[in-house]
């Protein structure tokens, strides 16, 4: 399967979706989740997405 932007975009919202869900089943209070749980993820989700890529990148050459 190959990963393009609109693919890797959905996987990555997807994933963000379901751990924002699951913690809005829990009673911790619907703001802090929003405000400060939610761009943590965000934030950790992109930096670990760059560097998976780049970590492909570097494998794909073959060094």
């Amino acid at each position: 399967m190959e990963f393009d932007l609109p693919k890797t975009a959905v996987a990555f919202l997807v994933v963000i979706g379901i751990g924002i869900g699951g913690m809005l089943a829990t009673p911790m209070g619907t703001d802090t989740i929003l405000m400060m749980v939610t761009p943590s993820m965000i934030v950790f989700g992109l930096l670990m997405l760059a560097l998976g890529v780049k970590h492909g990148e570097y494998r794909a050459a073959g060094r």
